[in-house]
């Protein structure tokens, strides 16, 4: 999925994807971002992996776009805890 380079959405996913780090202060004063939550969510519904922190998983696997997606569209659902 692309997202429309104008929205809120896109500066929040490039920022994010260029491995910044964002508060929801640096991304009102940024973007004018209310919201960072609802935009993170749906940079997730998007399919991609975005993580509160900066730790790693020691087994280096990562999960397909499509399962994310998958996975946060059925808990938007509420088809699981």
């Amino acid at each position: 999925m692309r997202f429309n380079p104008e929205t809120k959405t896109f500066k929040v996913f490039t920022a994010l994807y260029n491995g910044e780090t964002l508060t929801p202060a640096t991304a009102a004063k940024r973007f004018g971002v209310k919201n960072l939550s609802a935009e993170v969510s749906r940079v997730r519904h998007a399919g991609y992996c975005v993580y509160a922190n900066t730790r790693k998983a020691g087994n280096g696997g990562t999960p397909s776009r499509k399962l994310i997606s998958a996975g946060y569209r059925a808990l938007a659902l509420g088809l699981v805890d």
